[in-house]
């Protein structure tokens, strides 16, 4: 037994591992027991240890060392399998989507990010098939699986409160709107950096866009409403941070605008809560009345669409020389969507299940 543990020592354990590497891959379910059992008595364990790892007799294991003493990496020559590899059956690739559905985690991995060879060990685990993992892939594809980035989600969300939102609170607010004949005004604030935005733009291959910038840290900021009804727009640009009394003076500049009763919706921001704010809305309760989205739901603000839609076409991949450069590029869109009020119906239009509402 010393003895063959020293002949195996000999070998490089890189050189095993490498080629592991590429029978895992090629879905060789044979050559992957036969180097992990090679790797594992490199590792000191015995063979009765190994066998009872791999699901197999001990005498295999034995078989295995002896081959990898008289024919190294590959083992004893072995005429290929005669027949089809084995596939999953269509309802065990249902069961293998689940499964991918709820996450690495929960299937015991220790990562959160699927990758093919982690999901050619939960085959072979689960269903006893060990495939291909370029097979792998195109299985995924053909359940309806892509290779995507992920997106962060709110661990503030409170899935109830939205859904109350939606089935009760939205509802009440459209009846309100119609009884009181009111601007139903949906509410944001939006900051325009100076030194330009970043995105995705077509360009030669190993040639990445530059775009100048000047550094300043200085932003745009805007305050805008738009109504739900007509898609008429209010906005106010200004240099200062976004404060309570910016945002008091924006709102009483436009209850200057019309005569008609006002119902705003906006979010949680600190200046929308604090006593100054408060009070400002108690005083005008007569024209305005205030209710607030729930906690990080910026998809029903359409509103939110709209500053989109300005850094999409006017600052992203631009470059603003000065401050006022940067003001009246943003004012002209304001402008141009001001005069154009079914662009911001047909930009800006609710999510389904708040239109359903409606």
């Amino acid at each position: 037994m010393c003895h063959i543990r020293f002949t195996i020592s000999t070998h490089s354990r890189k050189e095993v591992e490498h080629q592991l590497k590429i029978v895992q891959q090629r879905g060789n379910v044979r050559q992957v027991k036969y180097l992990l059992a090679i790797l594992a008595v490199m590792d000191g364990q015995s063979f009765a240890q190994v066998a009872l790892l791999l699901r197999v007799h001990e005498k295999t294991v034995a078989a295995w060392v002896r081959m990898f003493c008289c024919y190294g990496i590959k083992g004893a020559p072995r005429h290929k399998p005669t027949g089809r590899p084995p596939k999953l059956t269509p309802t065990q690739q249902a069961t293998l989507a689940t499964l991918i559905d709820e996450g690495p985690v929960k299937a015991g991995f220790r990562g959160a990010c699927w990758r093919s060879p982690m999901i050619q060990q939960l085959m072979y685990h689960r269903f006893g098939v060990f495939s291909n993992v370029f097979y792998i892939a195109q299985l995924l594809k053909n359940l309806g699986l892509s290779y995507q980035k992920a997106a962060f989600v709110s661990d503030h969300l409170d899935e109830d409160k939205r859904q109350a939102w939606r089935t009760t609170t939205w509802p009440q607010i459209l009846r309100l709107a119609k009884e009181r004949k009111a601007l139903l005004l949906f509410g944001d604030e939006a900051s325009f950096p100076p030194w330009g935005t970043l995105t995705y733009t077509w360009a030669r291959r190993g040639q990445q866009p530059k775009v100048k910038t000047s550094g300043k840290r200085k932003g745009y900021k805007v305050f805008g409403l738009i109504e739900y009804c007509t898609g008429r727009l209010f906005s106010q640009g200004q240099e200062g941070r976004l404060n309570s009394t910016a945002s008091i003076a924006f709102l009483k500049a436009v209850l200057e605008q019309t005569t008609h009763p006002i119902i705003l919706i906006h979010d949680g921001a600190r200046y929308h809560t604090r006593a100054e704010t408060q009070a400002f809305f108690t005083q005008q309760t007569a024209r305005l009345q205030v209710f607030q989205l729930p906690t990080s739901s910026p998809d029903y603000n359409p509103i939110e669409k709209l500053w989109k839609k300005i850094k999409q076409h006017e600052t992203h991949l631009h470059y603003f020389p000065t401050f006022e450069a940067l003001t009246e590029k943003v004012e002209q869109a304001l402008l141009t969507f001001a005069n154009a009020p079914e662009a911001i119906l047909a930009l800006c239009g609710l999510p389904i299940e708040l239109a359903k509402a409606a």
